[in-house]
Formats: structure tokens, C-alpha cells, sequence
């Protein structure tokens, strides 16, 4: 294996990775909502304090995607990853006020080999984001693919 630290065996259920911290902006939310999701509690102050969120709010999907960057670095991109087929569930359970701070976690809750490709194993995880508060404002669960270290196949 070469230059990954995270292949299948490296995943053991009940593990939690720790996915680092990442601060929100207004600049930020309202950059992402104007270009893919522009309702107007994410892209004015006065809209967002209007409505039930309570103030300028992430979009779901924008803290789905700062959720992403921050699995990419936290493990992803020094993984043998293949990718993931598909998401389970997402539940956004807060929101995302300009000026939070998250932190994410990832938890190993199962792993299992794959029957039909011997070089692969799928590894289930449940992923919260939570805010300065310790509020959970993100919940994903999803498994994801990654080579096996034992067949050669990580590399």
C-alpha cells in the first residue's frame, strides 16, 4: 500500500473519526444559496430572522457539502475510497446560523466484505455535525467502498 493510511481493515466498528472544525460564514452561505438554493432566509439576514430558522441559515445542502469537505479531510483523500453507493438518510436537525462553528464525526457502526469483488469491503458510518453549542445541526448515515489492503489491491 502506498501513501494510504485508511484501507477496509483500518475501519473497526464503534471507531469515531474526528472530521476537525469548520467556521461558517455569511459571505459563504449566501455565495453558495444565490448560486443553488436561493430562498431568501439563505440569502438575506432580514428573510432568515423572518422565518423559522432565526436568522441567515446554510442551506441543508450547503452544509451537506461543508459536511463533505470536511470527511475529504479528515480521512477521504487518504483512503482507498471508491466512492459510495448512495446515502441512507440525512436529517437536518438544526440550523446553520452565519458565524457557527461545526465539528464533525464520523462513527463505524458496520462493516462487511464484498460477496461479488474480493478487493473491496463496504463500511457503514453514522456522521453528525455539531455546532458551537454541541447542538447536532447534521446526521448522515451512508456506507461507503474501500479496497482491501490484504489482497494488494490498495495502492
Amino acid at each position: 500500500m502506498t501513501g494510504k493510511r485508511w484501507a477496509f481493515e483500518d475501519f473497526a466498528e464503534g471507531d469515531t473519526i474526528d472530521l476537525g472544525e469548520k467556521h461558517v460564514t455569511a459571505e459563504e452561505m449566501i455565495a453558495f444559496a444565490s448560486e443553488f438554493d436561493a430562498q431568501p432566509m439563505h440569502l438575506d439576514e432580514e428573510a432568515g430572522k423572518a422565518s423559522i430558522l432565526g436568522g441567515l441559515s446554510a442551506s441543508g445542502w450547503h452544509t451537506c457539502c461543508m459536511f463533505m469537505r470536511m470527511m475529504c479531510d479528515g480521512f477521504l483523500l487518504d483512503s482507498t475510497s471508491q466512492g459510495s453507493p448512495g446515502i441512507d438518510s440525512v436529517k437536518w436537525k438544526k440550523p446553520v446560523l452565519a458565524g457557527d462553528t461545526l465539528k464533525g464525526t464520523s462513527t463505524i457502526t458496520a462493516k462487511r466484505e464484498s460477496a461479488s469483488r474480493p478487493t473491496l469491503g463496504f463500511v457503514t458510518c453514522r456522521h453528525e455535525l455539531k455546532n458551537q453549542r454541541g447542538e447536532v445541526v447534521l446526521e448522515l448515515l451512508n456506507t461507503g467502498m474501500f479496497l482491501k489492503r490484504a489482497t494488494g489491491a490498495a495502492a
